[in-house]
């Protein structure tokens, strides 16, 4: 499997990349990698700009039928993303927000699906 980070900076958890990486026994991948993915990690912050730009670009390199994490502060933390705007961005992007869940203490993610490809 291959899953391609978007978003990394010095406020992300290490320790939940790691896991991430150990659990697909590979080296996540960056923008520029140039070729599909099965999966995109995208770390938001409320600050980052336009949700709705992030997630399209997102696509770029997504097999159909893959999955985006959206990794957001969770609620009460600085730069947390209101989870209207998640609702709203998604769909317009393309994409159906399915799940959402705590996966470390700092950070909460929602899976986004893409449409599966026509071809």
């Amino acid at each position: 499997m291959v899953i391609q980070e978007l978003g990394w900076d010095e406020d992300t958890d290490d320790g939940l990349r790691l896991e991430i990486e150990d659990a697909i026994d590979a080296d996540m991948v960056d923008g520029d990698h140039g070729n599909v993915v099965d999966a995109v990690l995208l770390w938001w912050r409320d600050d980052d700009g336009d949700l709705v730009d992030a997630l399209v670009d997102a696509l770029t390199d997504l097999v159909g039928g893959g999955v985006i994490w959206l990794f957001t502060p969770k609620v009460g933390r600085p730069n947390a993303v209101d989870a209207a705007d998640i609702s709203e961005a998604a769909p317009i992007a393309g994409l159906s927000q399915t799940t959402t869940a705590s996966v470390s203490s700092e950070w909460a993610a929602t899976r986004l699906v893409a449409p599966k490809s026509a071809h």
